[in-house]
Protein backbone atom coordinates (compact mmCIF):
# COMPACT_ATOMS: atom_id res chain seq x y z
CA UNK A 1 0.00 0.00 0.00
CA UNK A 2 1.18 3.24 -1.07
CA UNK A 3 2.05 6.56 1.61
CA UNK A 4 -1.11 8.02 2.34
CA UNK A 5 -1.67 11.41 0.48
CA UNK A 6 -3.25 13.24 3.79
CA UNK A 7 -3.99 11.77 6.91
CA UNK A 8 -5.61 13.45 9.48
CA UNK A 9 -6.29 12.58 12.93
CA UNK A 10 -8.34 13.22 16.15
CA UNK A 11 -10.87 14.65 13.91
CA UNK A 12 -14.85 15.25 15.42
CA UNK A 13 -16.57 13.89 12.52
CA UNK A 14 -20.63 14.74 12.57
CA UNK A 15 -23.81 13.85 10.17
CA UNK A 16 -25.99 16.87 10.45
CA UNK A 17 -26.42 17.36 14.04
CA UNK A 18 -25.35 13.79 15.37
CA UNK A 19 -21.39 13.26 15.92
CA UNK A 20 -20.25 10.32 15.23
CA UNK A 21 -16.60 10.27 16.48
CA UNK A 22 -15.01 13.20 18.38
CA UNK A 23 -11.23 11.57 17.43
CA UNK A 24 -12.00 10.18 14.15
CA UNK A 25 -9.49 9.61 11.11
CA UNK A 26 -9.55 11.43 7.55
CA UNK A 27 -7.44 9.57 5.05
CA UNK A 28 -6.52 9.89 0.82
CA UNK A 29 -4.69 7.39 -0.09
CA UNK A 30 -4.58 5.44 -3.45
CA UNK A 31 -7.57 7.59 -4.59
CA UNK A 32 -9.82 6.55 -2.12
CA UNK A 33 -11.12 9.29 0.83
CA UNK A 34 -11.73 7.70 3.60
CA UNK A 35 -13.56 8.70 7.03
CA UNK A 36 -12.40 6.15 9.82
CA UNK A 37 -13.68 6.36 13.75
CA UNK A 38 -11.38 6.24 16.80
CA UNK A 39 -10.94 2.39 16.40
CA UNK A 40 -10.61 2.46 12.63
CA UNK A 41 -13.58 1.42 11.55
CA UNK A 42 -15.02 2.92 8.30
CA UNK A 43 -17.44 5.30 8.47
CA UNK A 44 -17.62 5.68 4.71
CA UNK A 45 -15.33 6.06 1.79
CA UNK A 46 -15.49 6.83 -1.75
CA UNK A 47 -13.19 7.47 -4.82
CA UNK A 48 -11.64 10.76 -4.25
CA UNK A 49 -13.27 12.66 -7.73
CA UNK A 50 -17.00 11.59 -6.20
CA UNK A 51 -16.00 13.68 -2.91
CA UNK A 52 -16.86 17.50 -3.09
CA UNK A 53 -15.18 19.27 -0.20
CA UNK A 54 -15.61 22.75 1.02
CA UNK A 55 -16.22 25.42 3.66
CA UNK A 56 -19.32 25.94 4.71
CA UNK A 57 -20.12 29.74 4.93
CA UNK A 58 -21.28 29.57 8.45
CA UNK A 59 -18.96 27.29 9.66
CA UNK A 60 -16.15 27.76 12.22
CA UNK A 61 -12.68 28.19 10.46
CA UNK A 62 -11.95 24.77 11.40
CA UNK A 63 -14.59 23.37 10.17
CA UNK A 64 -15.11 21.38 6.63
CA UNK A 65 -17.63 19.89 4.72
CA UNK A 66 -17.39 16.55 2.46
CA UNK A 67 -20.28 15.14 0.33
CA UNK A 68 -19.28 11.77 0.44
CA UNK A 69 -21.54 8.88 -1.19
CA UNK A 70 -24.53 11.38 -1.25
CA UNK A 71 -24.35 12.18 2.77
CA UNK A 72 -22.90 15.30 3.92
CA UNK A 73 -20.23 15.06 6.89
CA UNK A 74 -18.88 18.13 8.90
CA UNK A 75 -15.41 17.58 9.47
CA UNK A 76 -13.69 19.65 12.63
CA UNK A 77 -10.15 19.80 12.02
CA UNK A 78 -7.74 22.63 12.86
CA UNK A 79 -8.05 25.86 12.62
CA UNK A 80 -4.49 25.86 11.69
CA UNK A 81 -1.59 23.63 10.71
CA UNK A 82 -0.23 22.22 14.14
CA UNK A 83 3.50 23.82 13.89
CA UNK A 84 6.46 21.24 12.48
CA UNK A 85 6.96 18.11 14.91
CA UNK A 86 3.88 18.97 16.54
CA UNK A 87 0.98 16.33 16.85
CA UNK A 88 -2.23 17.70 15.91
CA UNK A 89 -4.67 17.55 12.56
CA UNK A 90 -4.08 19.64 9.70
CA UNK A 91 -6.28 22.83 8.83
CA UNK A 92 -9.60 22.49 7.33
CA UNK A 93 -7.86 24.57 4.06
CA UNK A 94 -5.31 21.74 3.82
CA UNK A 95 -7.99 19.23 3.70
CA UNK A 96 -9.86 20.76 1.23
CA UNK A 97 -6.76 21.17 -1.00
CA UNK A 98 -5.83 17.92 -0.78
CA UNK A 99 -9.36 16.37 -1.88
CA UNK A 100 -8.87 18.46 -5.03
CA UNK A 101 -5.05 18.19 -5.46
CA UNK A 102 -6.00 14.32 -5.87
CA UNK A 103 -8.93 14.65 -7.68
CA UNK A 104 -6.71 16.29 -10.11
CA UNK A 105 -8.98 19.46 -9.63
CA UNK A 106 -7.19 22.84 -9.67
CA UNK A 107 -8.49 25.78 -7.64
Amino acid sequence: MAEPEFTATGVQIGKRLRSLTRAGQVRISDGRLELLTSYGSEIDSAPVQAVRASKPWFAHDDQASADVNGTRYLLTLGEHDPAPGKPGPPSARRFIEAVDKAAGRTG
